[in-house]
């Protein structure tokens, strides 16, 4: 099993400095790609402070030119914000500035609060429409000439400027939880990234379920890599498990503002949504969420993590990105790298 990390810039108060977010958040990448780590994944989001990431090709090629050799990768790419010819350029850009080194991940993008702006206010199950149409057009213009003529987009004969490094083209990744998805992952040769959200391990278990399903439906596709995620926070002293949990529960009552449409945005700060307005609310429980995310000491995240290895999961990632103080998220890094990759890494 191979390990990314999947992090991005984020504050909770004006107080925190941008330029203090960037230097934190740079450190866990060096960290990640010292330590070992395969990849390190970053998403696309606009106008919320705790999800900063604008442009994740402009946030990779900084990385790039502050690491050695882990792989970078989008997680993902919103498809409805992003013109055929303009993503694949973009992209082969950072592949050839990485030296070979970039994943691309798309997904149909997420927040109705950001299609309200981002793609004139169109619902935001509609986002799938685009991804269907984009990846096929993507893979044609990393080949040579292509002329496009399709529901949502129409261009005459063009092709990608630059190409990539990587051929014939960076790996691709789609996000995915509906079977729908998983089928359209496989048929188009992507690899699937996936995410139980914060339910318990028997929702690892339905996705794997469902990519298995997928990949029986077309036995004659390549067989693609499964990418799993949840939150991680390492500890020393198992009592220390409430630090992560409330952090979890601070960010999710913002995250649940967005996806539920439960409050207002404050200049780039979304609302803390009461927990019992949450339709979801089960889901942050804090016993359910110590038990259900990958937190506690490294012999117990290993054990959590074994139960991964043995799913059949290609890829873990480590999602970093959920509020922890920085100190506590450095050190839970530091513990992964030196307790608890070893034990996968023999």
């Amino acid at each position: 099993m191979k390990f990314a990390l999947t992090l991005y810039m984020e504050r909770f108060s004006e107080a925190d400095s941008m330029r203090d977010v960037a230097d934190r958040t740079l450190e866990l990448v060096q960290i990640a790609d010292a330590g070992g780590f395969d990849a390190v994944f970053t998403a696309e989001h606009h106008t919320v402070e705790f999800t900063i990431s604008p442009n994740p090709f402009v946030t990779l090629a900084h990385w790039a030119a502050h690491t050695n050799r882990v792989r970078l990768g989008t997680a993902v790419v919103s498809a409805p914000y992003w013109h055929p010819i303009r993503l694949a350029g973009e992209a082969a850009m950072v592949d050839i500035l990485s030296d070979g080194r970039l994943e691309v991940g798309l997904g149909r993008g997420s927040y109705q609060y950001e299609f309200d702006r981002m793609g004139a206010g169109m619902a935001q199950e509609n986002g799938g429409d685009y991804l269907r149409e984009l990846i096929p057009a993507l893979q044609k213009l990393w080949v040579g000439d292509y002329a496009h003529s399709g529901e949502l987009w129409t261009f005459p004969t063009a092709t990608s400027v630059p190409k990539p490094l990587q051929q014939p083209h960076p790996p691709l990744w789609i996000a995915a939880r509906d079977p729908n998805t998983f089928e359209f992952a496989v048929r188009n040769g992507c690899n699937i990234m996936a995410t139980p959200l914060h339910k318990p391990f028997s929702e690892a278990v339905t996705l794997k379920e469902r990519f298995d399903a997928a990949i029986a439906g077309y036995p004659d596709a390549p067989r693609p890599q499964l990418l799993m995620q949840r939150r991680v926070c390492v500890y020393d002293e198992p009592g220390q498990w409430r630090v992560p949990v409330d952090a979890v529960l601070n960010f999710g009552r913002r995250f649940e503002t967005l996806m539920q449409n439960l409050g207002g945005v404050r200049n780039g700060f979304p609302e803390a949504a009461p927990l019992e307005a949450i339709s979801n609310r089960g889901d942050y429980q804090p016993e359910a969420l110590r038990e259900n995310l990958i937190f506690g000491t490294p012999d117990e995240v290993i054990e959590k993590l074994r139960m991964y290895e043995k799913l059949g999961i290609d890829y873990f990632s480590y999602g970093a990105s959920f509020g922890l103080p920085h100190e506590v998220a450095r050190r839970s890094l530091e513990l992964f790298v030196e307790q608890v990759l070893p034990a996968f890494h023999i």
